[in-house]
């Protein structure tokens, strides 16, 4: 099951991935999977826009001072929450106890929040598809199709969240299926229009003629299904 992120730490991804940090770097941060993350942004700022960012955090130097911050910051949150109250009776007592002065000293301590960001610095492996069978889809999903109601048929380079994988596979033709309808209508341009899918099963029962067609994927903001 997908980590549901709180309204703060959405907000703060999407201030962070505007400031240039990757995907990558903020599923470490926030502690939750590449899916989760690609989805609460996607939803909140918009396809046109995400892929702008995507394609501009890749362009610029990375921040790692910015990544530390967030971090940090995150940390200290769920820290404070967390933090014990010291019960005031133990601070009289303490008051009480008599000290050896030459075994006393003063003390300053600081605490450093640990840093638990991992660095990917080796090629990325290749994310194996889910085969269609082992998908529950939910009763109703939404699709993007053209004035004439033909399916719109893109490769899969054309999504910046699986530009990880081989050559072989970004030139697989996929077609994309919505699990909200406000974010097929945000992905939606001018010459498509949204339609509506209220029998999933039609995926399974279509898949040989996808395959027919050259098509082998289908992209959601879950999964990276295989016909």
């Amino acid at each position: 099951m997908a980590k549901r992120l709180s309204k703060q730490q959405i907000s703060e991804i999407i201030r962070s991935f505007k400031k240039g940090i990757s995907i990558e770097d903020l599923c470490g941060i926030f502690d939750a999977t590449k899916s989760t993350i690609t989805r609460n942004l996607k939803k909140n700022i918009g396809e046109e826009l995400f892929k702008e960012l995507v394609k501009k955090n890749k362009s610029e130097s990375f921040d790692f001072a910015e990544v530390t911050k967030v971090f940090n910051k995150v940390t200290s949150d769920k820290g404070n929450k967390n933090s014990a109250e010291v019960d005031s009776s133990e601070i009289k007592s303490s008051n009480n106890l008599t000290l050896d002065p030459q075994s006393h000293q003063e003390e300053t301590f600081f605490e450093i929040t640990p840093l638990h960001i991992e660095l990917d610095n080796t090629p990325r492996k290749e994310l194996s598809s889910v085969p269609l069978s082992e998908v529950d889809f939910p009763k109703v999903v939404y699709i993007l199709v053209d004035k004439k109601t033909e399916l719109e048929i893109k490769l899969l380079k054309d999504f910046p969240e699986w530009d990880f994988l081989p050559n072989e596979d970004l030139n697989r033709k996929t077609i994309e299926i919505f699990f909200d309808l406000n974010l097929a209508k945000r992905s939606c341009n001018k010459d498509q229009k949204v339609l509506k899918v209220p029998n999933t099963d039609v995926f399974r029962i279509a898949a040989p003629v996808l395959i027919e067609k050259g098509i082998s994927r289908i992209v959601c903001v879950e999964n990276l299904i295989a016909l």
